[in-house]
């Protein structure tokens, strides 16, 4: 089945991302439409994206990745859906695979989603780990996505794995580590509790910090960055700790001590 003609959205998910939203979207110019999820942004990033061609659905939505991907997936026309995250970068080796994809894309055959590598930047140093997203589909193919924080997709039919990487400018200062920590600890901590997670005790708190530090230093191959990869193992390890640390404030309120 010749799918030339067939349409692709791009659907990205925004807040406050003026810095960092026109590289994304000038990155995605080759699509055929872009549908820009924003929560309610307070800054310029809605204005940018309207000016470079962007539909723009503004939702209010307490962090909650899957409902936001769900609606991206109601706006879009597209027969196939690439989903890019505002801090992301699709190469031009991954826009020639994509479009090759399409064109001999058979829906009786052909999976039905697929994984993307990306190479991650960690306070603009390539990481030496990378990883893999499920992020492009035949929206007829993907059901829903799934979790509020860790979202993952539940699709109908086989995965595939492209072979160009996506570029993925994350970690870029210190303070943004630090907001962004703040935040998503709160709702990592309130996940476990509603989930009886067992009393944090002395034990608990030094393992999920010694396991952070573990998997990035020397699992993800952090000690190849030299200093950023110090950095980046000890804020992880950091993160680890505070997400525990309100676990455990959250149960002690709730014992009434």
């Amino acid at each position: 089945m010749n799918q030339k003609n067939s349409k692709i959205s791009a659907v990205v998910l925004t807040k406050n991302d003026e810095e960092k939203i026109k590289e994304c979207l000038e990155s995605l110019r080759w699509v055929d439409e872009v549908v820009l999820v924003d929560n309610e942004s307070t800054d310029k990033t809605p204005q940018i994206a309207v000016n470079m061609g962007a539909q723009v659905v503004t939702e209010r939505v307490q962090i909650n990745f899957s409902k936001l991907r769900n609606i991206g997936k109601e706006k879009a026309t597209g027969e196939f859906l690439l989903y890019v995250d505002s801090d992301e970068r699709v190469t031009a080796e991954l826009k020639e695979e994509i479009l090759d994809r399409v064109s001999n894309f058979n829906p009786e055959t052909s999976p039905v989603a697929f994984f993307i590598t990306r190479k991650n930047y960690y306070l603009g140093r390539l990481w030496p780990y990378r990883d893999r997203m499920e992020r492009f589909f035949w929206k007829r193919g993907l059901i829903e996505w799934e979790g509020k924080l860790h979202e993952s997709p539940r699709v109908t039919g086989k995965v595939g794995q492209l072979k160009s990487p996506l570029l993925h400018y994350t970690h870029r200062t210190l303070e943004e580590m630090l907001e962004k920590t703040n935040q998503w600890s709160e709702i990592e901590a309130d996940l476990r509790f509603r989930a009886n997670h067992p009393p944090i005790v002395f034990w608990r708190l030094i393992r999920v910090i010694a396991s952070a530090f573990f998997d990035s230093f020397i699992k993800q191959g952090g000690w190849r960055a030299g200093v950023t990869g110090w950095i980046e193992s000890i804020f992880q390890s950091y993160s680890a700790f505070i997400t525990y640390a309100k676990l455990w404030e959250k149960q002690q309120a709730a014992s009434g001590r």
